[in-house]
């Protein structure tokens, strides 16, 4: 038996619940993790809100990191492996937990538990969107919304490391500073300052390339506004909940300007790319061009106020929750 945070209906933090599960042992293409640590993502929020539904009663949670403990037929891990996982299924929130071996990752030395957990979905999500959704590119600038927050701060050190010139927006003094301990060129406070004024204040009058836009509503037009004709607005992700729906003839009139929506989900699909983003991302870990920035802790039996915290944009940098 193990604990774990499961929910039997969508709402507020207050539906998730401790509970008692069973972990059998694995079947074939299954390993047991006992996590060591969990990540907290603004998507886990979405999935317990309802805003992007999954089939109840359900665990929750996509990210952690742990030791194999079991194994079924025809894997390629062993007990004792250390492992890490972020889109592997739901029910990270737990003590243990079956998992498919072809969605695990095993950590180099010189990571640690606390850092993949904080890590994995983050850290892949920054470099699906600027190596493969829009190859940055040294000398180019781009823009990138809540530059404080988990993936932000993964970004903007990875964006910088390849000589790019980021733009990023912030909620507050403190956040700001912290952003640009990270690697952002510029911070726009976004409560204070016109984005858009800066941002072309910051450019000489020019407009972008490429936006990434994890936050939705509050920031979906700013972010067309800011691209130049046939730039590209990448929106992963809805912080301020879903954008309007959009007359593509906006589309149009800014410029022929292209827009995709991507899942990190998607541009892991296979175990090829998984592995290859990962080996990416800890390369860079590694080398000391990214760091990892944890901001807060909780035990497990405190998840409802993780994610209350989380919603209310409290936190900076990655959250991990100890089991």
């Amino acid at each position: 038996m193990a604990r774990a945070i499961r929910i039997h209906e969508t709402g507020g933090p207050e539906v998730m619940v401790m509970e008692e599960i069973a972990v059998p042992a694995p079947q074939a293409g299954m390993v047991t993790v006992a996590n060591r640590a969990i990540g907290l993502n603004y998507i886990d929020t979405y999935h317990r809100s309802g805003s992007y539904p999954i089939p109840l009663p359900t665990g929750i949670g996509l990210e952690g990191a742990g030791v194999v403990t079991a194994v079924g037929e025809g894997v390629d891990l062993a007990i004792g492996d250390r492992v890490a996982y972020c889109s592997a299924g739901f029910g990270a929130y737990a003590e243990a937990l079956n998992l498919p071996a072809d969605r695990l990752v095993t950590l180099p030395d010189g990571i640690d538990f606390e850092q993949a957990a904080a890590l994995m979905l983050k850290g892949q999500t920054a470099e699906y969107l600027l190596q493969r959704t829009y190859a940055l590119k040294a000398g180019e600038t781009c823009l990138f919304h809540a530059a404080a927050g988990g993936v932000g701060l993964v970004f903007g050190q990875w964006a910088s490391s390849l000589g790019a010139r980021v733009i990023g927006t912030v909620g507050s003094a403190a956040k700001a500073e912290l952003a640009l301990a990270h690697g952002y060129d510029h911070v726009i406070n976004y409560r204070s300052e016109n984005v858009l004024e800066r941002v072309l204040e910051i450019t000489g009058g020019e407009k972008l390339p490429v936006v990434y836009d994890g936050v939705g509503r509050d920031t979906f037009v700013t972010s067309l506004d800011c691209l130049r004709p046939r730039g590209l607005m990448v929106s992963f992700g809805n912080a301020s909940g879903l954008p309007d729906p959009l007359d593509l003839q906006q589309l149009s009139v800014r410029g022929s300007l292209y827009l995709t929506r991507p899942t990190l989900f998607t541009y892991t699909a296979t175990t090829a790319e998984l592995r290859q983003s990962c080996a990416d991302l800890f390369a860079k870990v590694l080398a000391g061009a990214v760091r990892v920035e944890i901001g807060q802790r909780y035990p497990l039996a405190d998840i409802q106020q993780a994610h209350r915290d989380l919603e209310a944009r409290n936190t900076t940098g990655s959250t991990i929750i100890l089991p």
